[in-house]
């Protein structure tokens, strides 16, 4: 069994690669810091290979395929955000984000599931977060590529159904995670986050028995029902004003 995780260098996609190797998963590990990996390779219980690349260029994901197409186990991970109003943050900075947290996921699902439906075997886990369920003033870039990633994930999943497929796709939709995000993204979360190892646990329990949306913490699945329950103006409002209480 072989598991490949990007963004495995720290936080979630670095302790979902120990609880994969706990259940006896291989693993290939990519990011771009080699320090890093290293030390993720030493704590990891089975065999590990680290792959130094930015997913965020499209023909890395590609190479990244054609090197590593037999696998069982995808977790889409790699990703970052910002905080600021929409007009004030970096065009660079957003379009970085809009190629790590949307494009790489694109690449790396089309084409692992071409290869997973041939076998009719394999599972995709899609980090996402609560944040592709509503909007996000103040970090309007970030909400947007979860939302993405939820509606294609959603999709491929009843496609999925339709054809009558083993392969399995999951969506893991975490809150506030203490993680490096935080220092990246320049904020400060109101609520307390969870550590990442409980989140790295929760997900490969749900996820190796196949549930599609996987949300640690009863607020988060909480703030999940009132997202779709309540209007998109609150929603929107009641976001903005817990965005504000994260800016530094």
């Amino acid at each position: 069994m072989k598991a490949l995780i990007t963004g495995a260098s720290s936080g979630i996609g670095r302790d979902i690669a120990k609880v994969l190797s706990q259940k006896g998963y291989d693993l290939i590990l990519v990011a771009r810091n080699v320090e890093k990996l290293e030390e993720v390779k030493k704590q990891v219980q089975t065999k590990a290979e680290i792959v130094i690349m930015d997913i965020s260029k499209e023909e890395n994901c590609k190479k990244l395929f054609q090197d590593y197409k037999n696998i069982d186990i995808l977790v889409n991970n790699a990703g970052f955000g910002d905080c600021g109003y929409f007009e004030n943050t970096s065009l660079d900075k957003d379009l970085q984000m809009i190629k790590t947290n949307v494009i790489a996921y694109h690449i790396l699902t089309k084409l692992y599931l071409n290869e997973m439906i041939k076998r009719n075997s394999g599972k995709i886990l899609n980090v996402a977060s609560i944040a592709g369920f509503m909007p996000g003033p103040l970090m309007a870039t970030y909400y947007s590529t979860k939302s993405y990633v939820v509606r294609l994930s959603e999709s491929i999943r009843t496609e999925l159904k339709k054809q009558k497929s083993k392969v399995q796709i999951s969506i893991l939709c975490p809150g506030p995670v203490n993680t490096n995000f935080n220092k990246v993204a320049d904020v400060e979360f109101a609520l307390k986050g969870l550590s990442s190892e409980y989140v790295a646990k929760y997900a490969i329990k749900k996820f190796l028995k196949g549930k599609f949306y996987i949300i640690p913490g009863w607020n988060i699945k909480i703030a999940k029902i009132g997202a779709k329950m309540a209007p998109t103006n609150l929603v929107s409002k009641v976001s903005y004003k817990m965005q504000r209480r994260k800016i530094k």
